[in-house]
């Protein structure tokens, strides 16, 4: 009887166990096995996976308990994002001070949802701020989601956490509370005293509610004055230029008391290159956004030193906030603003919503009506006969009687 062939080194093999079909295979130096219910279907999957191996692509996914460790991992995922997230810098500083020094050595199956709990606690005793600590729990929970996707975690820890974890993780900041220029009559006393070019970048983020990387990538080419339209489609973050925050273009109105503003400014410049250019002996290409705050607030005190009541702001606050503010208090429509301001949802816009004046109309007022202006019957002693048990034999009739 001729002898049966092994297979050669790096073949796999294929055998039977129990009501299981068995593959294995050799994959970067380690040994690979996976179960599955038929014969058919296993050896189909080996040759697939052999083929990946020798065009030098991985074979199976790696199973979870095999995977490397939460700061490897890590390393890769943060390298990845900064290709196409804004914030990667500010996600590597999170994980790095936050999450590494006590999940970093974990497995992705290793960590659960008490461990991110004990986390909360210990940082909330270091005096980390909740929303802080809201920002951590939702990059594990990003983390996690692309772990699970590839396979490498078999749940995601971070997500749907109990109701006691996220009360501590609860933003306190009211945005109701959040200051802005409340007189327009201040808004032009602020644009005169600020100094060149900053006074037209002021113009532009509280007339148009521009984004302060957004006003100093702006382009003259992208504004229209004859259809008073500024399209929005850069923003400058770190001295790079970069696409906006909702990553789409979006066209913003001139309003009327911006456009005298502007032609002044394109006349001068000649319409050309940017529209807040650098200030005078400046090395950058554009304006420093701290120069601007910088300004703004000695411009704040020099007014305030003159005598004008303006409250503690900020560049964002006096220009953003004060933009979108003021349409809601003159009437305008939230889903118009949700567009001009570039906001991911109405939900976000509607934040301004308490300052608009008709959210109680006039109407609205007289619904539940009460009138409690009429006078009240005078209240007599229950009635008894001599004698009788006060209890004893109540009705509904002689429980009380109002005097007519």
């Amino acid at each position: 009887m001729p002898r049966k062939r092994r297979r050669g080194f790096g073949h796999g093999s294929v055998w039977k166990r129990g009501e299981s079909w068995w593959i294995q295979w050799q994959e970067k130096g380690r040994r690979r096995s996976k179960r599955f219910t038929d014969e058919k279907t296993a050896r189909k999957v080996l040759a697939k996976v052999l083929a990946d191996v020798d065009a030098g692509l991985v074979g199976l996914p790696e199973a979870p308990e095999d995977a490397a460790p939460l700061a490897e991992l890590a390393e890769e995922w943060l390298a990845r994002r900064v290709k196409t997230h804004r914030s990667a810098d500010d996600d590597r500083g999170r994980w790095t001070l936050h999450l590494l020094p006590t999940f970093g050595k974990l497995r992705p199956d290793e960590l659960v949802p008490r461990m991110i709990r004990d986390l909360v606690d210990a940082k909330l005793r270091e005096g980390l701020a909740s929303a802080t600590c809201m920002r951590v729990v939702r990059l594990l929970s990003t983390f996690f989601t692309d772990l699970c996707e590839r396979g490498l975690a078999r749940v995601n820890p971070a997500k749907n956490l109990p109701r006691s974890t996220r009360r501590l993780i609860r933003s306190s900041h009211d945005p109701k509370t959040t200051p802005f220029v409340e007189k327009l009559a201040d808004v032009e006393r602020i644009y005169r005293a600020l100094p060149e070019p900053i006074n037209l970048a002021y113009a532009i983020g509280s007339m148009a509610g521009l984004r302060t990387g957004e006003i100093l990538a702006l382009q003259w080419s992208s504004l229209d004055l004859e259809r008073r339209r500024i399209v929005v489609k850069e923003q400058v973050q770190a001295g790079v230029v970069l696409r906006p925050k909702d990553l789409d273009s979006r066209m913003v109105p001139i309003m009327d008391s911006l456009l005298p503003v502007l032609k002044t400014w394109h006349l001068r410049s000649g319409g050309q290159g940017l529209v807040v250019p650098p200030m005078r002996g400046g090395k950058r290409a554009h304006l420093d956004p701290h120069t601007l705050g910088k300004e703004f607030q000695k411009t704040l005190a020099k007014l305030r030193k003159a005598g004008a009541e303006l409250p503690a702001l900020s560049w964002y606050q006096a220009t953003r906030h004060t933009f979108a503010s003021q349409w809601v208090i003159a009437g305008g429509s939230i889903e118009k603003l949700r567009e001009a301001m570039g906001h991911s949802s109405v939900v976000v816009t509607e934040r301004y919503a308490h300052l608009r004046g008709d959210v109680f109309s006039t109407a609205d007022l007289g619904r539940v009506a009460v009138d409690f202006t009429s006078p009240m019957g005078k209240i007599l002693p229950l009635a008894r006969a001599e004698g009788e048990n006060c209890n004893a034999g109540a009705t509904l009739d002689n429980l009380g009687q109002v005097a007519k």
